[in-house]
């Protein structure tokens, strides 16, 4: 076959097979998703599928119906209100325990492949690299004269994870093995290969919940609604050697080439795609038929087809930080060693695209959740869920910018299942119209508080878990202009998010609109007694995102000529929200009142939405908010872990604090210093870092990181927000040189640029939607211009944005 690379290409290598999971090298294609080691006799693929959760379609209906036999609902919920009006926290929080239902559910990891290479000489591994333009690992295996090559991609056309191996002299013998370390119920071995189906919890408890007794709960039967909890994965192969297979053991002997494709179906996957249940032995047969499908395209066409498909949504954008963008890097040497914190930047923008492009495609499954849709832990932490207070938003930051706006839309999947659970979540618990989500979330699309009836409010009670996922609607819009994106799939979100911030409103005594009970994730403050507390009126956070909420669906409504009753409600009501105000130290707030924090260096920064990703607090529109934002970072300091650093390094780029921001992306990307399976305080007392296949870590592992760096890395360079384009906003002193390509602007606008010197040289900027109407503002240092383009259109301009065509 072709080599399939490209001078361009940018390659991560590591010359050994990897021991751990966090060595091992991610693929994926929205459905599977594979952490290739490596190795000659033994090498594992460890086999994720994005639809293998714990739980049932009916869990989140059934939950809401035990909080509700446990008394939770307006009635309460009023004398919750009168208990935070008067301080009284200890009655508040009590009575607040009958609203948390049990938890969301597990993602699961599904199975182990593993495959031995044998030739008549012994072998010697020459390393791996997964190319970060393609999405293929390839290994060199040498067996004497002889050279093994294989390569291992997860395609998204033919739905299948592709395996191939090829000698280049002599012959080879290869065997496979496949387990799961789920129930295992059925097993086929033949001679085109492996099949293997299991059975999937019906309940899974997260890690912090030690007290259930049975963490992981199977059934025999078919669950009430017709729920039958069952997974199967096919195995299937191609080869010109003599195949054995029975018994459990599938081997060929003779070989000098092997093609093996892998695909699944799922019982979850069916209600994700809202088709038709399948029998156990369709599941089984659907497997085998997608597996058999690939391996009839030949190992040629799949990739051809692989890369026409990946490649080409990754090529949409580029980055490149000094002098390196192509090239094959050994990742201990060239990045994890800190030698070049340039190209560690060049590479850690990609990275994080191709991870989103790998975790996150249209009709391939669920979004991607707190590890992507890598784990191989049958308990990950925080049940590798949808955690909605920062980490499934920072999951999809760099979606639009970065080039990826397809890879936005599973997450409105998955906000369409949430409203669907959510709505009479807000009806029954809060007498409220439209829908609500808390503070986590799982395939099912779970609604309700967790906690057990034993959670700390500061993180199990949070009513604007979709409030915030909104914003995501919005931007998709924003970048892209799709009115018929915004009309079928967004309205109804964002009304239904609108109707609900409007009943949760009650006015204070002051005659403002205030949230109560609010919380600030994840944050403490001294009561007046001394006392650690969370429950209070309108945190600084709740207000903001409430405000672009409502700024949002008013702009939505006006662009689609919507006439709705709601909007008056709006109008009436934003003026009398309460608005960002500076503690008397002289931070930003994060409550109504200036309360003292428990933990001053906490590593969220709940009131800093409304400086990034909101831009309600810039520094050319409101330089005293922003000063006091700024302040705040101070207050904060650096360090936690990576979703933590990704954050404030988007928070610097928009203060326009470029040195700063690369202060922090230094710490980042330093290797974790300690076990990473020993998992930090989740105070941030003790900080995160890189593992060795580049991951980010709380620890444990967490994937908000990856894609927050390669969002903050984009805002250093361009920004978009409000009614300007501005260009090398915050880029810091010892970037000098450098390009962007392609990348996108709110306004349905793309700009190239390059700089040298740390001065920006030229810009070209792209109209590829919208109006020509549209004014296109764009900002460097002190250089301004104003231009109109027609969709299609593109106008370049010099370093002091003169046009020059």
């Amino acid at each position: 076959m072709n080599d399939i690379r490209t001078s361009d290409d940018l390659r991560l290598a590591w010359p050994q097979p990897a021991h751990e999971w966090n060595e091992a090298t991610p693929v994926g294609n929205g459905r599977l998703g594979a952490m290739v080691f490596g190795g000659i006799e033994t090498a594992r693929f460890q086999i994720n599928d994005s639809t293998l959760w714990s739980g049932t379609p009916a869990g989140p209906a059934h939950a809401l119906a035990a909080v509700r036999d446990q008394g939770a609902g307006p009635e309460r919920l009023a004398e919750i209100r009168a208990a935070v009006r008067a301080g009284d926290h200890r009655l508040a929080e009590s009575l607040l325990m009958s609203f948390e239902g049990d938890y969301s559910q597990e993602y699961l990891p599904f199975a182990d492949l593993t495959m031995g290479l044998e030739a008549e000489l012994p072998g010697t591994y020459l390393g791996r690299t997964l190319n970060l333009d393609n999405g293929v690992v390839e290994e060199q295996i040498r067996f004497g004269p002889q050279t093994v090559r294989r390569r291992t991609w997860a395609s998204r056309p033919a739905d299948a994870l592709c395996i191939e191996v090829t000698a280049d002299t002599g012959t080879l013998s290869l065997n496979l093995g496949l387990t799961s370390p789920l129930r295992e119920l059925d097993r086929e071995t033949g001679q085109k290969g492996l099949i293997l189906a299991v059975s999937v919890p019906v309940d899974g408890a997260p890690l912090h919940e030690p007290g259930v007794a049975e963490p992981l709960r199977y059934t025999d039967e078919v669950t009430p609604g017709g729920y039958d909890p069952y997974a199967a994965l096919a195995v299937r192969v191609d080869t010109d050697g003599e195949v054995r297979g029975a018994d459990g053991r599938w081997t060929v002997h003779g070989m000098t080439r092997a093609l093996v494709t892998v695909a699944s179906s799922t019982a979850a996957a069916c209600f994700w795609s809202r088709t038709d249940a399948k029998s156990r032995a369709d599941h089984r047969a659907a497997a085998t038929v997608s597996a058999d499908r690939a391996l009839a395209s030949g190992a040629e066409a799949l990739l051809r087809e692989h890369q026409d498909d990946l490649r080409t949504l990754l090529a949409s954008t580029s980055l490149r930080i000094g002098a390196r963008r192509s090239g094959t890097f050994d990742v201990a040497r060239d990045i994890l060693s800190g030698a070049d914190d340039a190209l560690t930047a060049t590479v850690m923008y990609q990275l994080g695209r191709y991870l989103l492009a790998s975790a996150s495609r249209p009709g391939a499954g669920p979004p991607a959740n707190l590890q992507g849709i890598w784990n191989a832990e049958l308990h990950p932490a925080w049940s590798s869920n949808y955690t909605l207070n920062i980490n499934t938003e920072m999951n999809y930051w760099p979606a639009e910018v970065a080039g990826l706006s397809e890879c936005h839309l599973p997450l409105f999947d998955l906000l369409d299942r949430i409203a669907e659970h959510g709505t009479p979540v807000a009806r029954e618990l809060y007498g409220a119209r439209g829908w609500v989500a808390h503070h986590n979330s799982d395939m099912w699309g779970w609604a309700l508080p967790v906690g057990m009836g034993h959670g700390n409010p500061s993180w199990a009670i949070w009513m604007m878990g979709g409030t915030w996922l909104t914003q995501h609607i919005w931007d998709h819009y924003d970048f892209t202009r799709d009115a018929t994106f915004l009309r079928e799939r967004g309205w109804p979100l964002l009304s239904g998010q609108a109707a609900f911030c409007l009943d949760w409103l009650v006015e204070g005594e002051d005659g403002c609109l205030d949230t109560v009970p609010t919380t600030s994730p994840e944050n403490l403050f001294f009561s007046a007694a001394g006392t650690e507390e969370s429950l209070t009126y309108s945190a600084t956070m709740d207000m903001a995102l409430i405000r672009a909420l409502f700024e949002n669906t008013l702009a939505a409504a006006d662009t689609l000529g919507i006439d709705d009753p709601l909007c008056a409600e709006i109008q009436a009501a934003l003026p009398r929200l309460r608005t960002p105000a500076v503690a008397g130290g002289g931070w930003l707030q994060e409550w109504a009142e200036d309360l003292t924090e428990v933990d001053p260096l906490h590593r969220h920064m709940a009131q800093m939405v409304t400086v990034f990703p909101l831009g309600q607090i810039d520094p050319a529109t409101t330089p005293e908010l922003a000063a006091a934002a700024a302040r705040l970072l101070d207050r904060r300091g650096p360090g936690a872990m990576g979703w933590s650093w990704a954050w404030k390094i988007a928070l610097r780029a928009r203060l326009g604090d470029g040195d700063t921001a690369r202060d922090l992306f230094l710490e980042a990307v330093q290797p974790l210093s300690y076990d990473a399976s020993e998992h930090a305080p989740v105070d941030g007392s003790q900080w995160g870092g890189l593992l060795p296949n580049l991951f980010s870590t709380h620890p444990p592992f967490q994937i908000d990181g990856n894609y927050g760096f390669t969002a903050a890395l984009a805002e250093l360079l361009v920004q978009s927000q409000g009614d300007v384009l501005r260009l090398l906003p915050a880029l810091p002193t010892a970037w000098q040189e450098g390009e962007v390509r392609a990348v996108r602007c709110r306004g349905g606008l793309e700009a190239d640029l390059r700089w040298h010197g740390g001065q920006l040289t030229s810009v070209s900027v792209r109209r590829t939607a919208g109006t020509a109407e549209d004014d296109i503002r764009i900002r460097c240092g002190e250089h301004e211009t104003l231009t109109h383009l027609p969709v299609g259109g593109s106008r370049t301009f010099d370093a002091e944005l003169r046009p020059l065509c």
